[in-house]
């Protein structure tokens, strides 16, 4: 008996693990299209920056794009590229 619920367990760890890894491929996918400048819904040219938060000098910045079409909203947790924190311009 312990060793079916063992493998019941794995099996949904496994599944699970599964399930995030696509969910991570497709965010990754949806980001790579809105930084090549369209909407990953309706493939137009209408998205735009919607909001920008940020938590500081070592947090990730948190972008929401939205598209004028369709409606498209979504957000994503990027880390900051510019090195502002390195040249001194969060003191």
């Amino acid at each position: 008996m312990d060793f079916y619920l063992l493998a019941f367990m794995l099996i949904l760890l496994f599944g699970s693990v599964l399930v995030y890894v696509y969910y991570l491929k497709e965010k990754k996918e949806q980001l790579d299209s809105i930084r090549r400048g369209f909407c990953p819904k309706c493939k137009q040219d209408s998205i735009e920056l919607s909001d920008q938060r940020s938590g500081g000098c070592s947090g990730p910045k948190m972008l929401t794009f939205e598209c004028l079409s369709c409606g498209y909203t979504n957000s994503f947790a990027v880390d900051p590229s510019d090195g502002s924190c390195g040249s001194g311009g969060c003191r």
